[in-house]
Formats: structure tokens, sequence, C-alpha cells
């Protein structure tokens, strides 16, 4: 077996352990939402904790598993590899001790100026009476979940480091699973104490995010880690990470700061376009879970190993390897969202007060957003290639451009399209960012196997698009004989999706992909040994 072979073999091994913890938090993550939706349905409410839940979410991805998360990986992999395990834990400590003196004073900082900062992500909710209000007194409510989630970032990267993917990747089923259980019972208590419903899931969110911590922590003590505040802000490892965190804020999260360019422009449409948004980005982070960011947990470390030992073949093996994994997935799940739009919200989310005009809104934002899950699922995985090889500067470029391109189209088509302008203007920016990124890594490494991709590409765009017809027909017929019942709607969904599975794996596996031939072979393998 080449080395080649065996670094994907590998990633497609830590991948799949990613993937398991990864589904079974975005089925939770679903079911969240679904509570979401039947008890508060889009509108006032819902709108008012999407926001509020957006500001301190926003930072996270900004400061805890976006920048802090890649670059810690970066720094801690390198002394792990160079510098023995004493050294590693006391970066470890020094990471963590900084994070909660730094991280724990925005926390503070935040909540107390949280309505000046709703004030300015969603300048028209005071137009609608105690909507502001409730805003602003759930972010107060849930920017301590800051602080947990970089906490839990930290972890995360120690244990993926060390090899350990599934106990961090489940942490976040935790997470899930405290905001509903808990949000659930706090939510049928708030009114005794005067307060909306919905803030007893603000509170939810809190306890989620501490239990999301407190999993992690018994593996790490598995593995050797124990805590000892220290600090020391001058260390040259803490420097490093914060010398790529700084760029890293804006090079690996120009989704989220358009993120909140579009919560500002959203708060100005039509009561419930905050939701509407909300609840199809959710169903589009479902396969973006699955693909990209077990893909990128899984490819981060060996990279960075590769980057720490200057072997830059290795890498742009892992590279090209880990984004064909992701096309694989990402683009038929693509062209599954857009056939199958209006049957996944009406499935999951058209209960109790989400009705059929929440549908229709919503399944036209997830068509629109769906065009660019590929390459949202792609950058997931090419932006941490960037900080392994201490080239910051180009994901920060293309953030630039990025937010540029998205306030010209939104602002150019609100009017007319309302929401749908915002998730349109998001995917078109995501897919410019990574055509981008692409074109950048391939000069930095002096090329990689950029003809093989689009070989690949070439065979899994034409299958996917008639999986995706295929699918949408075997809906219809499946409710053509069962009925429009609720009932036969998640038949019919369900019928649809299983045969398009079985379609396009069965095409597939003939087409040559090399990628795809290992996944065979390690499957029949398995099949065989047992």
């Amino acid at each position: 077996m080449t080395s080649d072979d065996s670094q994907t073999k590998t990633i497609v091994r830590s991948a799949g352990t990613v993937s398991i913890a990864v589904f079974a938090s975005r089925i939770l993550g679903l079911i969240r939402e679904q509570v979401f939706a039947a008890f508060f349905g889009a509108g006032f409410a819902y709108d008012a904790f999407v926001v509020a839940y957006r500001i301190p979410n926003l930072l996270r991805d900004l400061f805890a598993e976006g920048a802090l998360s890649s670059a810690f990986v970066a720094v801690f992999t390198d002394y792990k590899t160079r510098k023995g395990p004493d050294a590693t834990w006391k970066l470890a400590n020094n990471v963590i001790t900084a994070t909660i003196l730094i991280v724990g004073s925005i926390t503070i900082i935040g909540a107390f100026f949280s309505e000046d900062i709703v004030s300015i992500i969603a300048p028209d909710f005071h137009l609608v009476p105690g909507k502001q209000d409730l805003t602003t007194f759930m972010t107060s409510i849930m920017f301590p979940f800051l602080l947990l989630v970089s906490l839990s970032a930290v972890a995360m990267g120690m244990l993926n480091t060390m090899g350990k993917f599934f106990v961090p990747s489940i942490a976040s089923s935790f997470f899930n699973l405290g905001s509903i259980v808990s949000g659930v019972l706090l939510s049928f208590v708030a009114p005794e104490f005067g307060m909306h419903p919905i803030v007893g899931m603000a509170f939810g969110v809190v306890i989620g995010g501490f239990l999301q911590l407190v999993i992690q922590i018994p593996s790490l003590k598995n593995k050797g880690f124990k805590f000892k505040p220290y600090v020391n802000f001058s260390d040259n490892g803490l420097r490093r990470i914060f010398k790529l965190m700084v760029p890293a804020v804006i090079g690996l999260s120009a989704t989220q700061v358009n993120v909140f360019i579009n919560t500002f422009f959203a708060s100005s449409c039509a009561q419930g376009s905050v939701s509407w948004l909300n609840y199809a980005f959710r169903i589009m982070m479902f396969p973006i879970g699955l693909v990209g960011v077990s893909l990128s947990i899984a490819t981060m470390p060996v990279v960075s190993r590769h980057a720490a030992k200057g072997d830059i073949h290795l890498l742009k093996k892992a590279y090209v390897s880990s984004t064909v994994l992701s096309f694989l997935v990402s683009i038929p799940a693509t062209f599954g969202l857009i056939f199958l739009s209006r049957p996944i919200i009406r499935v999951i989310f058209e209960h109790g007060n989400f009705n059929a005009v929440d549908t229709l809104n919503t399944a036209s934002a997830l068509t629109l957003y769906s065009i660019g899950l590929f390459a949202y699922a792609s950058l997931k995985i090419i932006v941490p290639v960037f900080y392994s090889l201490n080239k910051t500067k180009y994901p920060v470029m293309g953030s630039f451009i990025t937010i540029f391109l998205n306030v010209c189209i939104v602002m150019l088509t609100i009017k007319t399209y309302q929401h749908r302008a915002i998730a349109l203007s998001t995917s078109l920016c995501i897919i410019v960012n990574f055509l981008f990124l692409s074109f950048m890594l391939y000069r930095q490494v002096d090329g990689y196997e950029a003809g093989y991709l689009l070989q690949c590409l070439v065979k899994i765009v034409p299958v996917s698009f008639v999986m995706g017809a295929g699918v949408y027909w075997v809906n219809g017929w499946c409710l053509h004989i069962c009925g429009d019942m609720a009932f036969a709607n998640l038949i019919a969904l369900f019928a649809a999706i299983g045969a398009g599975i079985v379609f396009y794996g069965m095409v597939m596996s003939v087409l040559g992909i090399k990628e795809v031939t290992q996944i065979k072979d390690k499957i029949m393998s398995k099949v065989y040994r047992k």
C-alpha cells in the first residue's frame, strides 16, 4: 500500500468516525429546530431568539470553533511532534487560562452592552413592540455560551491532535440534548416568572454548552492532561496561536461575517424572514456537518503534521483526497436539497405554529442556500490547509472579497426578492471564495491534482443532477399513490431519498474514482471478515 493510499484511508476512517458522531448531533439539532417550529413557529419570538443566539454564536465561530480551533491545532500538533509532552501540556494550560481570561472578559462586556449590540445587528426590531427588549434579554442570558464553547473547542483540538475524534464530535450532541430538554422544561416555567416562554430556550443554550464541555474532560484526563492554571502572554507558542488567529478571525469566518450583515438586512424584511432563513440554513448545515466538518476535523491534524515535517507532496495528496470525498457527498446533497426543498421543509417543520406559508418561504431560501453547499463544505477543508502552511493572508483576502460582494448583491436585490436575495447572495459569495482560495493554494504549493478534481466533477455532477430529478419524480409518484397526508409525505420523502442514495451509489461505484474504490474495498473487507 502506498503512503498516498494509506493517508487517504486514514482520513476516510477518521472522517467516518466523526460522521457518526456528527450525524447524531445533527439529528438532535433537527429535533431542536422542530421543537422551535412547533412551539414558536416563524415570527416574533423565534426571530428574537435567532438574533439573540446569533450574536454569541457569531463570536464563537470567529474566536472559538473557527480561528482558535484551527490555530491551536496547528501549533499544538507542532509541539506534540517536535517538543514532547511536557511542553505540549504546558502550552495547553497556557491556552486554556488565557481563553478563560480573554473570552471571559468579552462575555461580561458583551452581556453588559447587549442592548447596543442588538440595536446594531437588528435595528428594525424596535418597530415591533417588545421585540428588541426580548432579543436583548436573551442575548445577555446566552453570552456565557461563548466562553463554554471556546473551552470546548480547545478540548476538541487537543483530543483530535491525539487521534481521538468520536468524543469531541459527539460532544455537540450533548449540547443539543441539553438545550432541548432543559430548554423545553424551562419554557414552561418561564411564564411563572413573568418571562416569555422562549426565554427558557435561551437558558437551555447555556446548559447545553456546559454539557458540551464537561463530556470531553474524562477523555483528556485519560490522555494524561491535568489542568493547572498558568498564563504567560509572552510565551512563544501562545504568541504563535494569536498570530495565526488574527487573520483567521476574518479568513475562516467570512461566511459568519456575512451572516451578521445578512441579519441586519433580514431584520428589515417581512416579519418571519429571520426565522425562514435560519430554518433553511439549519437544514443545509446537516450535510455540511456530515461532510465538510467531518473531513475538516479528520484532515486538519494530517495536513498540520505534513506541514510541520515539510512534506508538501503528502499535504497536497491529503487535500485532494479530502476535497474529492467532499464533492462525492456534498454535490448530490446539493441537487437533493434543490429538488426536494419543499417536501423536506414540510415533513420536518410544518407542525404546530409552523404553517404552509412558512414552508413555502423556508423552502425557497433552502433552494438558494443549497447552490453553495458544495463550496461551503469544501471551504471547511481548504482554509485549514492555509493555516498549516502559515499562509493566512489568502483566506483574509478571500473574506474581504466575499464580504464586499455580499453587500453589493444584497443591496441590489433585496427589495425585489426579500429574504431570498440573502440566501442567493450567501451561496454566490461562498462559491467565489472557494474558487479564489483553490486558485491561490494551487499557486502556493506549486500545483496539485486539479485535473483529477475536474475529472471527478465531470463524473459526479451529471449523475447527481439525474439523481435529483429522479428523487423529485419518485416523491411525486409516491404522493400520487399514497395521497397528500402527513404520514404519506414522510413515506414519499424517505422513498425518494432512499432511491436516490441507491441509484447514486450504484452508478458512482463503477465510474472509477479512486476514493470510491477505497471506500468500497474497506466496506467489503469488513463484510467478508465477518
